[in-house]
């Protein structure tokens, strides 16, 4: 299961496009838009936090019929994936963090400009250029598919809802606590950008000290996009990692 970050006009599609049809020559992929993103139905008040995002999950487990998954989340969707892994350990047979939150750190310019997003094609443009490195990939189209996502009824609406100023109390909002982490017994891989503006690298650093069973990489010239900016490694790294972790 594939848990998508909180930039806006996100969907499952839009982060996980590139990295789905490579996992799902080996596995079932199953990438929801969570709660209050995308095309997933809104809560009538808007209201979105860690507890409801997890039931979300869980109640579509079970829908599904499934018992245990491999989860990866990026960014919010590794906070979520960190805390789903705490409270029901029995569901998760491994984690794969990438440019996780879950920890405690600093609301960062970067991510404050992400969720404090007004709708505009040029405030999209801008957030672009923060989240990936390679400039090369902020081309005109993908602003303006994200920026036309991002205006669709009700998405600007539900997402200024769920992140608004003063923004660290959602940082910490998002935190596990350092004992339930350093608990947790799953193989876990750790992916970071070293040039991400929006979560600090201090992040996995902090989650690879606390996790007893984990595996760190960095990419270089690399944002917070590493499953865009480096896509093929990132597939790679993550089948290779399911592959061991099937055979321990």
């Amino acid at each position: 299961m594939l848990i998508h970050g909180s930039g806006p006009g996100v969907t499952a599609w839009a982060n996980w496009r590139l990295a789905m049809p490579e996992l799902a020559k080996s596995h079932r992929v199953i990438a929801p838009d969570m709660l209050g993103f995308g095309f997933t139905a809104r809560p009538a008040n808007n209201l979105c936090n860690l507890e409801r995002w997890i039931s979300h999950t869980i109640d579509l487990l079970d829908e599904l019929g499934i018992e245990r998954i491999d989860l990866i989340g990026n960014s919010f969707g590794g906070g979520i994936a960190l805390a789903l892994a705490i409270r029901f350990p029995h569901r998760v047979r491994s984690l794969v963090l990438m440019g996780s939150v879950g920890v405690p750190f600093k609301l960062t310019p970067g991510l404050n400009a992400v969720w404090g997003y007004e709708p505009s094609l040029q405030a999209m443009k801008g957030l672009l250029d923060i989240f990936a490195y390679d400039r090369n990939l902020v081309t005109n189209e993908l602003a303006e598919l994200r920026y036309q996502a991002s205006i669709r009824p009700g998405f600007q609406e539900a997402f200024s809802a769920m992140f608004p100023a003063p923004r660290q109390r959602w940082v910490d909002a998002l935190e596990s606590k350092e004992h339930d982490i350093r608990a947790l017994s799953h193989d876990t891989l750790i992916l970071h950008g070293r040039e991400d503006e929006i979560i600090p690298l201090q992040t996995s650093q902090t989650l690879f000290e606390w996790l007893p069973k984990a595996q760190l990489h960095m990419f270089g010239h690399c944002g917070h996009w590493t499953q865009i900016e480096h896509a093929t490694r990132f597939s790679k790294l993550v089948v290779d990692f399911l592959a061991e972790d099937e055979t321990n």
